[in-house]
């Protein structure tokens, strides 16, 4: 055959493909989700997340040392609450002397130059297990947004980097962009959940945290799967109010969101690879029905390709090592 382009040429040997390659993943595209409970000594590993962990303070500190050799260039803290704490206003989301700002602090002291965000919701403290105040079934908007405000204060008087309201509730980027603003905390930064669908893959967070809603869905709050151009509407009031970066959550099943957004906006875009794309990964790589690693990889991969500069990932720290060469633990044999 007398082909002039022969696209294979440049796919030739390993060197070839790396010099030739157009998305870069490096350590520093990272922020590690992590689930952080009251006690000491604790790393419960959460039964449909193998890999991944509920822990003490104490242990959370130990664990953090990795996180910061391998270049990871933050963390997000969600807490599993007591019952105990819980009500129907979610008052515990604004203690300052909470787990979350103690957290915050402890960590800061230890580790000065990691960056922290931190979740803005109120699923995790209050016991309908919904993001906002429920009334008569209904999620209650503004005074939701009022809870949140105190929440995002709180956590920003504890030394929180990043604030990532998750609640999708209407006017809360505003809300605590002013109140940031009057309080002085003119360099933290908001991390806007701004397109968060309605989706069926965050199980095993709920799991994690025991923060399943008890009754209904959170279908009158977060976006319908089936709509596209809703998600620009989003993003660009959330903007416009004030966030520094967007998120898009969750990644996989919304790659052409993350792509719109990036081909629509000139703030970052923030993917999270959320727990139930977590899970499937590691539960097909157990049962030996493909590689573990590779998939991994070929999906954090994806979302960077379709534009995401910034990827929250249970993966974090087994991305960060195969990059740096280093041994993964994870599963990679397929059984034959």
């Amino acid at each position: 055959m007398e082909l002039k382009h022969r696209p294979r040429r440049l796919r030739s040997t390993p060197a070839m493909r790396n010099m030739v390659r157009e998305t870069h993943l490096q350590s520093s595209n990272f922020i590690l989700p992590l689930f952080v409970k009251e006690g000491s000594g604790i790393r419960d590993e959460v039964a449909s997340m193998p890999g991944a962990f509920r822990r003490s303070l104490d242990t959370l500190l130990i664990d953090l040392q990795e996180v910061v050799v391998l270049g990871i260039a933050g963390i997000v803290l969600f807490p599993a609450v007591e019952d105990d704490l819980k009500d129907s206003f979610g008052s515990e989301a604004c203690n300052d002397d909470g787990l979350i700002p103690r957290c915050i602090r402890a960590v800061k002291a230890q580790y000065p130059n990691l960056l922290i965000m931190t979740d803005i919701a109120l699923d995790p403290y209050n016991i309908d297990g919904h993001d906002g105040i429920v009334e008569d079934g209904k999620i209650i908007n503004d005074q939701t947004v009022k809870v949140l405000v105190g929440q995002a204060l709180s956590q920003a008087r504890a030394g929180a980097d990043l604030l990532g309201p998750s609640d999708m509730m209407d006017g809360r980027i505003g809300a605590i962009r002013e109140a940031l603003e009057e309080e002085g905390f003119t360099d933290v930064g908001i991390l806007s959940y701004a397109a968060k669908y309605a989706s069926s893959f965050y199980g095993p967070f709920r799991d994690a945290l025991d923060s399943a809603p008890k009754a209904g869905d959170k279908k009158s709050y977060q976006m319908d799967p089936a709509n596209r151009r809703e998600a620009l509407k989003e993003v660009a009031l959330d903007i416009q109010e004030g966030a520094d970066l967007v998120m898009v959550k969750p990644a996989l099943a919304y790659l052409d969101i993350i792509s719109d957004v990036k081909q629509h906006f000139d703030v970052p875009v923030v993917a999270y690879h959320v727990s139930g794309e977590y899970a499937m990964v590691m539960a097909a790589a157990e049962k030996g029905w493909l590689d573990g690693h590779s998939a991994m990889m070929e999906s954090l991969l994806s979302m960077k390709r379709a534009g995401a500069d910034i990827i929250l990932s249970y993966y974090a720290i087994e991305a960060a090592k195969a990059l740096q060469g280093l041994p993964v633990e994870l599963m990679t044999q397929v059984k034959k």
